[in-house]
């Protein structure tokens, strides 16, 4: 069993529970559609965001069980955005296997991504609370925003720290802030708390980027289920060769801008260049900060197991390995 399966174990059940509601929502007459579907859902992933939902429920009092459907909506967004993200960046491996876009073709995966969004404000619907509603498309809005963010700082040298967190919080951070937050909704917490709540997701969230970031440069592919230097790959400037850009020497500066501007940089060459500089330590440091803000976010939540349980699921994003 993984650390995170062991942390996860509490809500096990419940889990399983989001399982059968996903498998049950992916239903369609269009063949496709449930090929796809299965495909991407039942392809693995750490379900961290749908995990985050029930948690912050149960921290809040819930008692009912619209949670699940929550958690199972926020995973069909997660997965859209999967798949036009494969398509956009040309990806070939997700989770150690084919993307879909490799698998079915760039149009097929497209028009899925959008079922499954459609698919899931249906389900919202089926909640019937304004607020959620109100979160879960305003958090749509935001992703969407931080995609075409992204795509405009491709082989973008001079794009800034803060431009790169502002992406970071806006295509990956929006969602676990939103997970966070609709689970206080539906637990009525105080607008007070779920602040609360919806910051210590912005924040978890954001670590959990500036990992992915350092894992692109340290991690092992057969673990990570993905290709080492894909970012590289795709011209993307994120922290670790902003930071060797700030500080490293002139040559490797020019061999980080190059890499960046045409994304064909030698690999090895880039790693080598960020191993002389403190570009990863910058990166993880960056990361122990926003896990310790979002730790602290929860410091006015009632006390409870599920609190500290919500606390330890951020220092394990510091620890991941995938």
């Amino acid at each position: 069993m993984s650390a995170l399966n062991e942390l996860l174990a509490p809500i096990a059940a419940e889990m399983k529970s989001v399982d059968l509601v996903i498998r049950e929502c992916l239903d369609s007459d269009v063949v496709l559609i449930r090929t796809i579907g299965d495909y991407i859902i039942g392809s693995g992933g750490k379900r961290i965001r749908p995990a985050m939902v029930l948690l912050s429920a149960k921290a809040f009092g819930y008692k009912g069980d619209q949670h699940l459907k929550m958690a199972a909506v926020i995973e069909f967004i997660h997965t859209a955005t999967l798949l036009h993200d494969d398509v956009v960046d040309e990806s070939a491996l997700r989770r150690g296997r084919s993307t879909a876009n490799e698998m079915f073709g760039n149009a097929a995966s497209v028009l899925v991504g959008d079922y499954l969004y459609s698919r899931a404000f249906e389900m919202m619907v089926d909640v019937n609370r304004m607020a959620v509603m109100q979160v879960m498309s305003q958090a749509t809005k935001v992703i969407s925003e931080g995609e075409v963010l992204q795509l405009m700082n491709v082989n973008d040298p001079d794009v800034t720290q803060e431009k790169y967190l502002q992406v970071v919080r806006f295509k990956t951070a929006k969602l676990f802030e939103a997970a966070a937050r609709t689970g206080a909704i539906l637990a009525d917490a105080s607008p007070t708390l779920q602040e609360a709540a919806a910051a210590y997701g912005r924040h978890m969230g954001t670590a959990f980027q500036l990992i992915d970031d350092l894992l692109d440069y340290s991690g092992d592919p057969l673990t990570l289920g993905k290709t080492v230097g894909d970012d590289l790959r795709e011209g993307k400037p994120t922290l670790p060769l902003l930071r060797v850009l700030e500080v490293g020497s002139p040559a490797d500066k020019a061999m980080i801008r190059h890499a960046i501007e045409h994304g064909d940089g030698d690999f090895e060459a880039v790693a080598q260049a960020i191993s002389r500089t403190d570009a990863l330590e910058h990166t993880r440091l960056a990361a122990e900060a926003e896990v310790g803000l979002a730790i602290a976010a929860l410091t006015i939540a009632p006390d409870s197991d599920t609190k500290v349980l919500l606390q330890q699921l951020a220092a394990h994003t510091l620890t991941r390995t995938q």
